[in-house]
């Protein structure tokens, strides 16, 4: 019965929930609603270095910013932060709106991403290695889920996916796919490191995010 009552709670969630810190507005900022989007921006940052971390291939987006790395001597965090603003210029004849969100996306997940990678130790065992990513991709869901619940704003990527998407009429999840694959080859031709962690990124994170967000659903009903 208690495993049948994990399992429910579990259940990934069809839609972004209504929570007591969603915002009415890309700017309608509280002391508690800021937390909760900077707490799940930095859990974010964290689960991607831990990706980085494991040695056994990264996030798609993080292979084009090693590779950038590998090619400029940048560190992954600066590296990270350009391609993010580099992403919001294709915002610009997308007619997309920045919102506070926005711009704490693009700061903290680049800085929790440096953090981590100095915090985190390089894995050379391939057991270990999967088992940063497994965390890796759980903590990215979590944090994808507390950010995108607080209403202030997409991130640089998923601006692009939806504005790409309304402009063009192409189904967000063709779209997504499209980018998700042109900045995996990318990276991978300047030397970003692709593996068992980028398959397992792909299959899982879109199931992360879903029953995280159940998760919060669940919690939070009671109070909206």
């Amino acid at each position: 019965m208690k495993f049948a009552s994990i399992l429910e709670n579990l259940r990934p969630h069809k839609t972004v929930p209504i929570t007591p810190w969603t915002a009415k507005g890309l700017w309608d900022l509280t002391p508690l609603r800021t937390a909760i989007l900077i707490f799940g921006l930095a859990i974010f940052g964290l689960g991607d270095s831990l990706l980085i971390q494991g040695g056994i291939g990264n996030a798609p987006w993080t292979v084009f910013a090693e590779g950038l790395t590998l090619k400029t001597g940048l560190s992954i965090g600066w590296a990270t932060f350009i391609i993010s603003v580099c992403v919001m210029l294709v915002w610009i004849p997308l007619d997309e709106r920045v919102g506070f969100g926005t711009v704490a996306n693009i700061v903290v997940i680049a800085s929790f991403i440096q953090i981590g990678t100095l915090i985190f130790p390089k894995q050379s065992n391939y057991a270990v290695g999967v088992l940063f990513d497994l965390i890796g991709i759980a903590l990215v869901g979590l944090g994808s889920a507390l950010y995108i619940t607080c209403g202030l704003g997409r991130g640089p990527r998923d601006g692009a996916m939806t504005g790409i998407h309304y402009k063009t009429g192409v189904r967000v999840g063709r779209v997504r796919m499209g980018i998700e694959v042109t900045v995996l080859i990318v990276g991978w031709l300047l030397g970003g490191t692709v593996g068992l962690g980028t398959a397992l990124f792909a299959l899982l994170i879109g199931q992360s995010v879903a029953i995280f967000l159940g998760v919060l659903a669940r919690l939070t009903h009671k109070y909206i």
